[in-house]
């Protein structure tokens, strides 16, 4: 009976801010003709009003986000063709981030750095650790063994640290920068200003359920070996 709690409690850790968040999005999604314009159009707009003109508003089916690299704006459909609470305020978010790069942010350095070798880090971690066992037998050092484990696992935990980096990035791109834009300046009427809130809270602490999932799949690899 522990077990079962216990394995519940871990799944609502985990799932349980996905779930917020999707909801809080299709929450405010519906279409308001009263918006001046759709999320691609603000995109643009505010990019233009930042200088940031170089950066491109894109469509893209992986998910929201800002591209350092290629210097683009990438919203999804419903996003970029919305008229929405949900669709300008991630519109918002995602143009804070590329005003972050334009201000030289070392944080979003930092991840762009670490998120472009994630995946061979990842790839690496995993065959140092399933030839550890096979290169303690060979030379018949276990000690050789233990510290491919030791790599592994220090390799696999750059991922978390790229999640670390990326909250206070998103929580600066979300309250400090899309919302005092949003708010202050006069692009949502007041009384909207609670839900762009509401929107902007889940496009912050998106990454913090990708990070929880992180460290479940991290400790359960850590079970693995121990």
């Amino acid at each position: 009976m522990l077990y079962l709690v216990a394995a519940l409690l871990v799944l609502l850790l985990v799932f349980g801010p996905q779930a917020w968040v999707r909801s809080q999005m299709a929450r405010h999604a519906a279409a308001r003709t009263d918006l001046p314009g759709t999320g691609g159009e603000l995109a643009r707009h505010l990019l233009d009003r930042f200088q940031l003109g170089a950066v491109s508003v894109e469509t893209t089916e992986s998910g929201d986000h800002y591209d350092p690299e290629a210097r683009a704006v990438r919203l999804s459909r419903d996003n970029h063709d919305g008229r929405s609470i949900t669709a300008v305020a991630v519109a918002a978010h995602e143009v804070a981030h590329a005003i972050q790069h334009a201000q030289g942010s070392s944080l979003l350095a930092a991840r762009s750095m670490l998120a472009r070798s994630l995946f061979v880090i990842d790839k690496v971690a995993m065959v140092v650790m399933i030839t550890a066992p096979l290169v303690a037998a060979v030379t018949h050092v276990p000690a050789l063994g233990l510290m491919q484990f030791g790599l592994a696992i220090a390799l696999l935990g750059i991922g978390l640290v790229v999640h670390l980096v990326t909250l206070p990035l998103e929580l600066d791109a979300s309250f400090g920068k899309a919302l005092p834009i949003l708010a202050g300046d006069g692009y949502l009427d007041q009384r909207d200003i609670p839900a762009a809130r509401g929107v902007l809270r889940a496009a912050a602490l998106t990454y913090v359920a990708g990070a929880l999932v992180g460290v479940l799949n991290f400790l359960r690899i850590l079970r693995i070996i121990r």
